[in-house]
């Protein structure tokens, strides 16, 4: 059987879960912690980071990019939405899209939002000496870039049916995968942000969705809204 080897908080781990629910394929769930390099886990992947999809009988394909394009070109990804699409629908310059922002999620958003947050409550608290703790000022520049960031998924979700076209694809995945976390937190003012408010509920309303809001931190429960699909 395919594994996935993830860490439920980690929004690149997220992001796949969400792709391979999408397509129907069953995977076994295997937990890694981020801050805690295994051996198992570099012998993965040399970088010693998630996720990872280690499909039966065949070699790992590491990063959440490089899974979701494997399953494109292995003609798995055939989500009810984007339908012979796959995960990167469209002509050559609408899958390009899909890319961009799935780079923008996968990269931007987590060097200047998630990282930050996800290093100061949930690594500072769950292993000591790996995490850090909050400093002011850089949470204030991290809340900063936050409002800034769903004001541009706030300009997509009234431009567009989902935030790179007409159809689902791996770039609301992507998105998703970081908010969600966000989410649980209770860092999002989702009243500040309708539009982005309207495309999160639909996505997190989808079947493929469900796995994620049963996830919990030990010490640290969701904010009361998390598991709600309409709040």
């Amino acid at each position: 059987m395919t594994v996935l080897v993830h860490y439920p908080f980690c929004p690149r781990s997220r992001a796949v879960r969400i792709a391979l629910a999408e397509l129907g394929h069953d995977v076994q769930l295997v937990e890694e912690q981020p801050w805690a390099w295994t051996a198992d886990l570099l012998e993965l992947n040399p970088a010693g980071e998630l996720p990872v999809l280690v499909p039966a009988d065949d070699t790992p394909v590491a990063g959440a990019y490089a899974i979701t394009e494997y399953l494109d070109e292995q003609g798995l990804a055939q989500t009810s939405d984007a339908g012979r699409g796959g995960l990167f629908p469209g002509t050559a310059l609408e899958r390009a899209e899909v890319r961009r922002l799935a780079d923008w999620f996968l990269n931007k958003f987590e060097r200047e939002v998630s990282r930050d947050l996800i290093d100061t409550k949930i690594t500072a608290m769950l292993a000591p000496g790996h995490g850090s703790p909050p400093d002011a000022e850089t949470m204030r520049a991290v809340r900063h870039n936050l409002r800034q960031h769903l004001r541009y998924i706030d300009h997509l979700a009234l431009s567009r049916d989902w935030l790179a076209g007409p159809r689902l694809s791996f770039a609301d995945m992507a998105a998703a995968g970081h908010v969600s976390v966000l989410d649980y937190l209770g860092d999002i003012d989702w009243e500040q942000h309708a539009p982005a408010k309207s495309w999160y509920v639909r996505l997190k309303s989808r079947p493929a969705f469900r796995s994620l809001l049963t996830d919990r931190l030990p010490g640290l429960p969701p904010h009361r809204t998390y598991a709600d699909l309409d709040f």
